[in-house]
């Protein structure tokens, strides 16, 4: 059994928006072989009530409260230091402190590291194997911001996604291995960053598909006459964001004139001001629901029209292993090991969307058809154990490190 520093920018519990998700299965299977010291934030005052479900995964836990807005404002101070805004973002001396105690009282053997702004914490400690779980290339994903908006918050991603990039290479080259959400995530890296090739490698996500399972006699919450199409997720997020906006302004009007009693629901916490003007006759914003399977499980399409997120999609997993049709935009979908067409249905531009969308309310048969087979799918291929299980060779059982 392994002493294990697990650093987190998140909360990993409730495990309901995609980087919990993946952060909470870690911690699970971390705990179960390991003691776990866990030092992470909570940026959502609803998520202080899970802090003791959270403690007990935990030898020790420190959880610094991180307040949204004022990390923003603190994160500017990084333009005079020319570092990325994200570690300061995500800055603060008492978790540190937290971990340089641990470190020195504890018989740690081994870091693992959620996000690439929790590695700050760990700069000085040369010894100790140190695992980093990117997730995605986030410097990628500011680059990629950059287009979208005009300046000065335009040149501000660009020169986050090069600050970070250059942080993210500097972690990667000391760290025993660097994982990816999935195999075109770690090329990216490995293309950005060749001189890590040799310690990456993809750790793809996973889905409890017993929790997310069809149930006979579960009710819907959609009216009897309605045809809703679902998008779920964090509507704080900005590729969430951009893709409903996306779907309403630029496929939604056509399809309901094709099908009047078509509903397009947005289904997830947190709904900006720009998400919550979307409502109207035709756009139900939910905001926080208490469960978001009976959306998914009565949703006659699923749609994830996600133009700049990155790697794999919990939200199209889970809404495949409710047994749906899912249309997803090509690079989402591309990450996902599935039949298109039999398992999952690829979409590119509004018109592929919509016919694609049209196609499946014509036939419901199809629909039922390819929700089986995308549930089959996840069940065989997409196991939080099958996957997770291959971080457990780069943790020593035992190992005295000095700091």
């Amino acid at each position: 059994m392994a002493n294990i520093l697990y650093l987190v920018h998140r909360l990993p519990y409730p495990p309901n928006k995609g980087d919990k998700v993946r952060s909470y299965h870690l911690l699970k299977h971390l705990a179960e072989k390991n003691q776990v010291f866990l030092g992470t934030f909570v940026d959502d005052p609803d998520d202080f009530q899970y802090i003791e479900k959270v403690r007990s995964f935990c030898s020790d836990l420190y959880v610094a409260r991180l307040e949204p807005r004022l990390a923003k404002i603190r994160s500017l101070n990084a333009l005079l230091a020319d570092d990325p805004l994200t570690l300061r973002y995500y800055r603060d001396a008492g978790l540190q402190d937290w971990v340089d105690s641990i470190c020195s009282q504890k018989k740690i053997d081994a870091i693992v590291v959620f996000s690439s702004a929790m590695a700050q914490y760990v700069e000085s400690i040369h010894r100790l194997p140190a695992i980093i779980d990117f997730v995605d290339v986030d410097s990628a994903k500011w680059t990629q911001y950059a287009p979208n908006h005009r300046w000065p918050m335009s040149w501000l991603y660009r020169r986050e996604g090069t600050r970070l990039l250059a942080y993210e290479r500097e972690i990667a080259a000391r760290s025993a291995r660097s994982f990816f959400v999935t195999e075109a995530e770690a090329a990216l890296f490995t293309r950005l960053a060749p001189e890590c090739a040799i310690r990456v490698e993809a750790l793809c996500n996973g889905v409890d598909a017993d929790y997310f399972a069809p149930i006979e006699n579960r009710a819907s919450p959609y009216a009897a006459d309605e045809i809703p199409i679902v998008f779920t997720g964090a509507m704080d997020y900005l590729p969430n964001i951009d893709a409903v906006r996306w779907f309403v302004a630029d496929m939604l009007p056509a399809l309901c004139e094709r099908w009047p009693q078509l509903r397009f629901y947005i289904v997830g916490r947190s709904p900006t001001a720009t998400v919550l003007a979307l409502a109207d006759q035709n756009v139900i914003v939910t905001g926080t629901v208490p469960d978001v399977r009976p959306y998914l499980q009565h949703a006659a399409v699923v749609v994830a029209p996600l133009r700049i997120a990155r790697g794999i999609q919990n939200k199209i997993l889970e809404a495949m292993a409710m047994a749906r049709p899912v249309v997803a935009s090509s690079d989402c979908a591309a990450a996902v090991n599935a039949v298109f067409g039999q398992e999952l249905i690829s979409a590119t531009t509004p018109t592929d969307f919509i016919g694609e969308i049209n196609t499946l309310l014509q036939a419901p048969e199809r629909g039922i058809a390819i929700g089986n087979a995308a549930r089959q799918k996840v069940i065989t291929r997409y196991s939080w154990e099958a996957h997770l299980a291959s971080i457990d060779q780069y943790i020593p059982a035992s190992q005295k490190v000095a700091a």
